[in-house]
This record gives C-alpha cells, sequence and structure tokens, in this order.
C-alpha cells in the first residue's frame, strides 16, 4: 500500500507519487519570523515532519522547500519600535525558530527560500501578470492582483466568489484596505520602510512583495512552475493558498500544486489559543516549566493532523511517561541477556509482524498516527509481559527492537536530549533577562551547580568501579552525592540506569 494523503484541492484521500519519477516536489509555508514560535505553529511544522518521514519509509525521495517570511508588516513595525533594520531584527526569530525545530527534532527541509533573497523573481512574476492585465497599478504605486479575472477562484477553500460582497477583503495583510476582493502583490514603499530597509527599488517602483506572491514565486522558482505537494496550517487555506494558486495559474496557465496538505490547530485546555485567555505558549515557555521536548513532541503528534487537539497539561504529563516508559522499554531489549530463539511461527512473533504490518498500514492511511502508535503499544505490551514471565526469545527481542527502530524513525522520541533542550531555552532566559519565566523545579534541575548528563556518566562509571574495587564507602559516598542533585540510581542485572526525579 502506497502512502496515502487526504487531498483538499479535491476532498478525496489520493496516492502521493512524484510526477517527474525521481523526487516528490514539496512546498510548504514556513514561519514569519517576527516572534517565537506557538506550539499552534509547531503542531504543523511536527506533522509535515512526519509526512517527510513517512515518505522516506516508503522510499519516496523529496525535494522539499520551506520559506521563511523575513519582510511583513509586523517585521517592519517591530523593526522599527526595536530601531533596527528588518533583518537584523527577523534574523533573530529565524534562529529561534530553528532551535525550537532541532528541540523538537523536527527534520530540515532541503532548501530553505527566505522572501528578501528572492524579491527579483517576484517582480518577474508580476511583470507576468501585468502583461495580461491581471495585474494592476493603483495611484499609490501598489499594485493588485484582479480576482475577477481568474474563473476558479475559490476552488481550494470552496469559497464562491460570487457571493462575497463587494468591497469584502480577501487579502488578511494589514496593509492594503480599500482593494475591494483583490489582492496586493507590491505594496508601494512608506517612508517609515524605506528607513528599515524593508523596501526595494524595482521596474515595479520602490516597494516591496505582498505576503502572497513571495510563495509562489519562490515555489516556482525552486520546484518549478507545477509542484506535486503544498504543504501548511489550515488558517492558510483562505485566503492565503487560494491567492496563491490564483496568481500563479494566471501566470503560468498550468496547474499550481497537484495535492493540498493543511494540518489543523489546536485548542489548549479546550479553549482557542490566545494571549487574552492566558492559554499561548511557544515551545519555550513549556521547557522553562519543566516539560521535556520528546513530550511535547509525542503530544503534538499523538492525533492525526486532520483531527483537532486539545492539548492539555494532564495530556503532557500522559505523554511525558509514555516516552519514559517507551526508553525504559528500550533499554530492556539492548540490554537484557534473553534466551535462545523460538521458532519463526511462534505466536508472539507473529503478533510483532501484525504488530508491524499495522503500523506501516496506519501511517500510509492517511499519516494516522494515533493507530500507527496503538499498533506499536499493542505490541509492546504483549512482549513485556513476556519477557516478565521469562518466556522472551532472544529473535522475539530483536523483532521488537526492529519494530521500535521502525517507530522511532518516525516519532523520534528515543533519544534521551531533553535535559540539553532544556539547558538551552535556560540559557536563552539567562541571555535574555527572562530568569522570572523559568520554574524553580527548572533553575534547580539545571542551574548553576546542576550536573549534566556526561557528569552524571561519569560518575556512574566511577561508582561501579569502586563497587568493583570493593570500595564501598566511595560508592555509597557517589550515590548520596547524586541524590543530593536530584539524580536516582538503579542497579539491575543489566548494569546501572539513572533519572532524574
Amino acid at each position: 500500500m502506497a502512502l496515502e494523503l487526504f487531498n483538499t484541492l479535491s476532498g478525496k484521500i489520493e496516492p502521493l507519487y512524484a510526477s517527474d519519477g525521481h523526487a516528490l516536489r514539496f512546498y510548504c509555508c514556513g514561519p514569519t519570523v517576527y516572534d517565537f514560535g506557538h506550539i499552534g505553529n509547531f503542531r504543523t511544522f511536527l506533522h509535515v515532519d512526519v509526512l517527510r518521514r513517512a515518505a522516506r519509509l516508503n522510499g519516496l525521495p523529496l525535494h522539499h522547500v520551506m520559506n521563511i517570511t523575513d519582510v511583513d508588516d509586523k517585521i517592519i513595525r517591530n523593526a522599527a519600535a526595536a530601531g533596527q533594520a528588518i533583518g537584523e531584527y527577523s534574523a533573530r526569530f529565524e534562529r529561534a525558530f530553528f532551535q525550537d525545530m532541532d528541540a523538537l527534532n523536527i527534520e530540515r527541509p532541503e532548501e530553505i527560500a527566505r522572501a528578501t533573497e528572492n524579491v527579483p523573481g517576484m517582480v518577474s512574476l508580476i511583470e507576468r501578470l501585468a502583461a495580461q492585465e491581471i495585474a494592476y497599478k493603483t495611484e499609490d504605486g501598489s499594485w493588485y492582483f484582479r480576482i475577477n479575472r481568474f474563473p476558479g477562484y475559490g476552488k481550494l477553500s470552496k469559497k464562491d466568489l460570487e457571493g462575497m460582497e463587494d468591497g469584502a477583503r480577501v487579502d488578511l495583510d494589514e496593509y492594503d484596505k480599500d482593494a475591494a476582493r483583490d489582492f496586493a502583490l507590491w505594496k508601494a514603499a512608506r517612508p517609515e520602510e524605506i528607513a528599515s530597509q524593508a523596501a526595494w527599488d524595482t521596474v515595479l517602483g520602490p516597494g516591496r512583495p505582498g505576503w502572497h506572491i513571495e510563495c509562489s514565486a519562490m515555489a516556482m522558482q525552486y520546484l518549478g512552475d507545477s509542484i506535486d505537494l503544498h504543504a501548511g496550517g489550515e488558517d492558510l487555506m483562505f485566503p492565503h493558498h487560494e491567492n496563491e494558486i490564483a496568481q500563479s495559474e494566471a501566470a503560468t496557465h498550468k496547474p499550481f500544486a497537484r495535492h493540498w496538505f493543511h494540518v489543523r490547530f489546536l485548542l489548549v485546555e479546550g479553549k482557542k489559543m490566545s494571549k487574552s485567555e492566558g492559554n499561548f505558549f511557544t515551545l519555550r515557555d513549556l521547557l522553562l516549566k519543566g516539560y521535556r521536548a520528546s513530550a511535547i513532541r509525542f503530544l503534538l503528534l499523538s492525533v492525526p493532523y486532520r483531527h483537532q487537539l486539545n492539548f492539555t497539561f494532564d495530556g503532557l504529563t500522559e505523554s511525558t511517561n509514555a516516552v519514559e516508559r517507551l526508553r525504559t522499554f528500550h533499554d530492556r531489549m539492548r540490554k537484557q541477556a534473553w534466551p535462545e530463539n523460538t521458532p519463526a511461527d511462534h505466536p508472539l512473533m507473529e503478533l510483532i509482524r501484525k504488530g508491524d504490518a499495522e503500523f506501516t498500514a496506519a501511517l500510509n492511511d492517511d499519516l494516522n498516527t494515533a493507530e500507527a502508535r496503538a499498533a506499536v503499544f499493542d505490541v509492546l505490551r504483549a512482549v513485556n509481559t513476556a519477557a516478565d514471565q521469562g518466556s522472551l526469545s532472544r529473535l522475539a527481542a530483536e523483532q521488537t527492537l526492529a519494530l521500535l527502530d521502525k517507530f522511532d524513525s518516525i516519532f523520534a522520541v528515543l533519544e534521551d536530549r531533553d535535559a540539553e533542550r532544556t539547558r538551552d531555552a535556560l540559557a536563552w532566559a539567562e541571555a535574555e533577562n527572562r530568569l522570572d519565566q523559568v520554574s524553580p523545579e527548572v533553575i534547580e534541575r539545571f542551574g548553576s551547580g546542576s550536573l549534566a548528563d556526561v557528569e552524571i556518566d561519569a560518575l556512574v562509571a566511577e561508582r561501579t568501579q569502586a563497587k568493583q574495587q570493593r570500595n564501598f564507602a566511595r560508592a555509597d559516598a557517589i550515590r548520596k552525592e547524586l541524590l543530593d542533585k536530584g539524580i536516582l540510581l538503579e542497579d539491575s542485572k543489566q548494569g546501572v540506569r539513572w533519572k532524574r526525579k
């Protein structure tokens, strides 16, 4: 069974494939880097990450391009307030975005396209539209797209252009307010934009590109006039993606994107996330409260992308426990010496093979992450029971580890780098003078005087050596030293395991 995804354009689940027979040409709308990303943003990027990983599991190569919107109204306004050029202002939040991507173990695209580095291509695309009299210039020097010259407008979002009242805005950008149903392609320069280096002197006149033209121009420049897949959050479907289709297809007279992939946003504790509700969280907010990056990833992927996720702190605690159980089980399978093999047709072996098949089938069925997780957890429970009863063989353990490797190639939570990620967030808070936002538990655990993982490993190794040399006083002293710093040791037949309180 090939990987199949729901196509917003057709309203059907369809196979995903590379039309050129080589690599899936795939564009994803990236962040507008005016502030730190919130967990709703990262739910989208996490499901795009799962899509990447599932495609690779199916042997489908990718040419994935993601844009960075590094010029827009909010960036210009905030940069001016900070007394900075837009490039200096946006660079800070672009770095933060990629740091957060790394913390959540999100793979990077094959190419990153920054709006400010691709303005000539945007100008060229607007010129093509102007030559067909689909783009027109207004008295203030801005350029707009004539929606009534594109009969297919609304086919993605299923909105009826004829049903829109005259004067209704289809462009949510803050700049243009009086262009009726048409949307801005090029925005004439204002004095504050020139001052913050947010204007370009071009054949269109001094100004800057509109948000929508940025993505069309960059997608076509990096991937060609027609691409295989376009992805983004559900909030971008209208007007952003609708406008991308209109301006791209009007210019090229070719289909812009064959397949459209939209991720639903989330609720937080049953409510829409907003600062006024007090439930607006960036990734850094959660790390500085003491939550683990792996648990946040696991929770945000727990519900399939086309279903709304209700993000709760009880759910985050459950996710933390689930990741810990996975890691403990993984260690047990790797480190324990299991008895000789049982026959390949043993019922447990059949259960493992069935779980493997169900895991792959769930992913290929529109990226059903919930069913994929359930299939693997069913296997782990059965294998754990067999291990407790002393009936687990080496072959069954090896096959279980292979299934866990496949599972982790998608969910990516087994490697424990959570302490490192939290330390990075704490270092950022210290540098930004934001320690008032950090929970006391995080400061106690990761602040001055806390032990890094490598230091703990060294002390554990020293304690093991002390015990072998029958220096029990030193071994007990190390255990107490670790306990005083919140590190619990567990001695087992497979060696010493440690965890933080």
